[in-house]
């Protein structure tokens, strides 16, 4: 069955888990395709009804060459969720974690094009700042630059923005120094639309975000990194070459809220170190860049942006073969 909008979740969890629970039921009832991408940890007699659940076994016989190279007990298999949803025909596809409950807003319908406020050379700009007065960061943001001001909220404009970025109230995506040190919950103030384009930096992550067909293929989540920042990272990237498309990316009200599944704090911020260290690097690195403009140089460029974090010894270099299998499984779809 084709569906014109598909949302990707990847979970461990059992068909009790309420969020998949809603999640199924109001996929099904908005003619949404759901697909559960499972792992090794995955109860083996997952049913759920509205939602199609993909184990290890059925990824891997799903004739895609990405999912036998992907390692196992890993947040990145989700991108085997993302290629089954552009196989059903998408031409929307939606992610979000089994922790994020959605308002109804969640299910509005999506334009690729909105009016929004447009942010270009701004470097860092911390759009959490124009949602809320509170001290407050998004995960992977520079934390040299966490004190700098925001500027005021820019005229509103037509703006294409095939990543958008919803955020999550209650308990938003901050890292682990933020949530050893400062208080939550935090929920976000109702405001405009914020478009980040060429020049400006903000991360953004793959828990409530929406992509459209002409920027699936900058979908990739690496493998060879920390857990933490594989979202993050991949951010960076696709910034980067949206730049050389004359695309922005679109930060907008929440349409979840989050009850965070538990997490080690300490464990987490181990994890997040090489962002602490090297996010602000690694943003000036990708501006170096000589990236080819035009879609059909997005499979290049992506190579050409992860060959920078090898370099600088972020990413082992056996991610550049699950590249190679991501872009061909895009070509045999297509």
């Amino acid at each position: 069955m084709e569906y014109k909008s598909s949302l990707v979740i990847t979970s461990i969890a059992g068909p009790d888990n309420k969020v998949l629970q809603e999640f199924a039921q109001q996929a099904k009832e908005n003619n949404i395709g759901f697909i559960i991408v499972g792992d090794v940890k995955s109860p083996a007699d997952f049913k759920l009804q509205g939602c199609d659940f993909y184990s290890i076994e059925k990824q891997e016989a799903s004739g895609f060459s990405l999912a036998k190279g992907l390692p196992k007990n890993h947040y990145a298999r989700k991108n085997i969720g993302y290629l089954l949803a552009m196989q059903l025909g998408s031409d929307i596809i939606i992610e979000t974690d089994d922790d994020n409950l959605p308002y109804d807003t969640f299910w509005n319908k999506r334009t690729e094009t909105v009016t929004a406020g447009l942010y270009q050379d701004e470097n860092w700009i911390n759009v959490y700042k124009l949602f809320t007065e509170k001290n407050i960061w998004p995960r992977g943001f520079s934390l040299e630059h966490a004190q700098k001001k925001v500027s005021k909220k820019s005229a509103l404009l037509s703006c294409k923005c095939p990543v958008q970025q919803g955020l999550a109230d209650e308990n938003p995506d901050v890292d682990a120094i933020y949530r050893l040190v400062k208080p939550l919950p935090v929920s976000f103030e109702k405001s405009t639309n914020a478009a980040i384009g060429k020049n400006s930096w903000c991360p953004f992550n793959s828990q409530n975000t929406t992509w459209f067909r002409e920027a699936f293929p900058l979908m990739y989540l690496p493998s060879f990194c920390s857990f933490r920042m594989t979202d993050i990272w991949r951010s960076f990237v696709v910034q980067r070459i949206c730049w050389e498309n004359n695309w922005n990316i679109l930060f907008h009200n929440a349409t979840v809220w989050q009850a965070r599944n538990a997490h080690n704090l300490m464990r987490d911020f181990s994890d997040e170190i090489q962002g602490y260290l090297h996010n602000n690097t690694i943003v000036q690195r990708l501006e170096q860049l000589n990236l080819k403009p035009g879609s059909e140089n997005i499979p290049e460029n992506l190579l050409t942006c992860y060959d920078l974090f090898i370099q600088m010894n972020l990413i082992d270099k056996a991610e550049i073969k699950l590249i190679e299998a991501w872009i061909s499984d895009l070509s045999n779809i297509k």
